[in-house]
């Protein structure tokens, strides 16, 4: 018989609490009711988590593989962990602006488990965006006109020399700013677990509709941007000591608000490997 959670909707489109677990101890089919709730809602929220950095490695390790990310600072003792940092003298945040996390890999990450350690006193709420909501809410004719399309992803705009955090005081605590990234995914994908259609452009990474130009592309990657903006579909994950998230980078945007000067806020993450994407 398969686990069921006691859970409560987070916003009407996007997003999900989970009661009465802790992660430390999830597994088996508690951990699978878990992974079916972030495919479906895009996010899972918990409150009341004591995590330590060997429970949150172990988490990830049963949830399936590790992505070590190639560009934020890594703990000293666990190269697992990403550290999300900014410190209170900095002005600028890292995830700052809405994206899909290692979309420009050839086999983007499934996505993430994020775990707050150090938090403002207000401010540093985390916004996600579903795109299967985005996706069934375009109207038929762009559906139609986006069905068979792909659209090219990369990184390098970003990390590179003149990009933005390169522009910015976190450049230099970023690593790996000469990788050279790109892929190309369908605009449209079906879930590799649920089989929902998803959105999958974002407007950090995804640059151009192949077999376009730059220019002739950004009308229609405004318009799908403009849907998934739909504030209908979005979720606020209000952090508190003790939370964690876990979400889906195929079914969600996130956006990791600055709205917090003067403060510092670190989250440790780790990022959990991902399959191919599919039309």
């Amino acid at each position: 018989m398969s686990t069921i959670l006691r859970s409560e909707p987070l916003a009407p489109e996007c997003g999900v609490t989970v009661h009465d677990v802790q992660l430390a101890e999830a597994e088996g089919e508690t951990l699978d009711a878990i992974r079916q709730a972030v495919f479906e809602h895009g996010v899972a929220v918990f409150r009341g988590q004591s995590l330590s950095p060997e429970q949150h490695i172990d988490l990830a390790k049963r949830w399936g593989g590790i992505d070590i990310n190639n560009y934020f600072p890594l703990t000293d003792t666990h190269p697992e962990i990403a550290v999300v940092r900014k410190a209170a003298e900095q002005q600028t945040n890292i995830g700052g602006a809405w994206h899909t996390d290692h979309s420009y890999d050839q086999v983007p990450a499934m996505g993430s488990i994020l775990v707050a350690r150090t938090l403002p006193p207000k401010g540093g709420d985390t916004l996600f965006a579903h795109m299967g909501a985005a996706y069934d809410a375009l109207d038929e004719d762009t559906k139609r006109e986006i069905e068979d399309l792909e659209a090219f992803h990369t990184a390098d705009h970003v990390y590179k020399e003149g990009g933005i955090y390169a522009r910015t005081d976190i450049g230099g605590e970023l690593r790996g700013q000469d990788l050279q990234t790109g892929a190309t995914h369908p605009v449209v994908v079906r879930h590799p677990r649920t089989g929902r259609k998803l959105l999958y452009v974002n407007p950090s990474f995804t640059v151009t509709i192949v077999g376009r130009s730059r220019e002739d592309s950004l009308p229609l990657l405004e318009r799908l941007f403009a849907e998934a903006r739909n504030p209908d579909h979005h979720a606020r994950v209000v952090w508190e000591p003790g939370t964690v998230a876990i979400w889906d980078n195929r079914t969600t945007w996130h956006n990791a608000l600055n709205d917090y000067q003067g403060h510092a806020r670190e989250m440790h993450r780790i990022t959990l490997t991902g399959e191919k994407l599919a039309a």
